[in-house]
């Protein structure tokens, strides 16, 4: 952990450091939004429900092994005949490995960057100039839920999905505890979105997360999230919300123009 830190730290210190940087790139769309959703994040149909279907597979550099599933960005396309100035919000739920675009969008996020009537003009294009930015998720009148998988079974295994995460964040750790221990034991990054261990602790479950915030990384405690009766398939509320901000180090900040 201390050695993320120390590298997260000099990347900033390299660059203007703030929490709007604006990136260029080209996106491109993918016609069934199923691909997406699908993808390397494990959101499954859950995916459609926390974006309304605008879905992103981003590359590596954006998926960060894992740790970018569920990320918030803010992209437009810039050509003025057919784009609007707003553009759309896209969540990160897939992998994709071309360099030539840092996005691949559901066909739904891609016609979103278009001023209205303009929505098929723009899907004819199939390839598009874009400016993008991180974003703060937020989700109205929902905390950050965990799902239990269905690989999941007790005593031996828990494999959760999280689900909801707010603010412009990611999840680098995760640890797990009886309700009122402090007898913490790691999971580890299984996949995308879901975390995982082999032991389990007995009785209503407690989590911690470690989070990127600010310039540097903060402890988020979940005090009593699963039931001692959890079950597979079932989606928990944590009781908690991740609001916090995530500096990056850019060499372009949003300078505020950008609505």
């Amino acid at each position: 952990m201390a050695l993320f830190l120390c590298f997260l730290f000099f990347l900033l210190s390299s660059a203007t450091a703030c929490d709007r940087c604006v990136h260029q790139s080209k996106v491109a769309y993918f016609s069934k939004a199923s691909a997406l959703s699908t993808g390397a994040c494990g959101y499954g149909s859950m995916a459609v429900e926390m974006s309304g279907g605008h879905l992103a597979a981003a590359v590596p550099s954006l998926y960060k092994d894992g740790a970018g599933c569920g990320a918030c960005f803010q992209m437009r396309c810039k050509d003025k005949a057919l784009c609007s100035t707003k553009g759309t919000k896209i969540i990160l739920t897939d992998l994709h490995k071309d360099n030539k675009t840092d996005f691949v969008l559901s066909s739904r996020a891609f016609m979103a960057m278009a001023k209205q009537g303009k929505g098929q003009d723009i899907l004819k294009l199939g390839l598009v100039d874009v400016e993008y930015k991180r974003v703060p998720c937020e989700y109205k009148n929902k905390n950050l839920a965990v799902r239990v998988e269905e690989s999941s079974k007790k005593p031996n295994y828990l494999a959760i999905k999280v689900l909801y995460q707010g603010g412009q964040t990611e999840i680098v750790g995760m640890d797990v505890a009886q309700v009122g221990s402090s007898n913490w034991g790691f999971m580890s990054r299984s996949s995308g979105a879901i975390w995982d261990t082999s032991r389990v602790p007995n009785g209503a479950l407690q989590f911690r997360f470690v989070v990127t915030s600010g310039y540097d990384g903060k402890w988020i405690w979940a005090q009593n999230v699963l039931p001692a009766d959890w079950k597979p398939g079932v989606v928990y509320d944590s009781g908690i919300q991740i609001t916090d901000i995530a500096q990056e180090g850019c060499s372009k900040c949003d300078d505020g123009t950008w609505k």
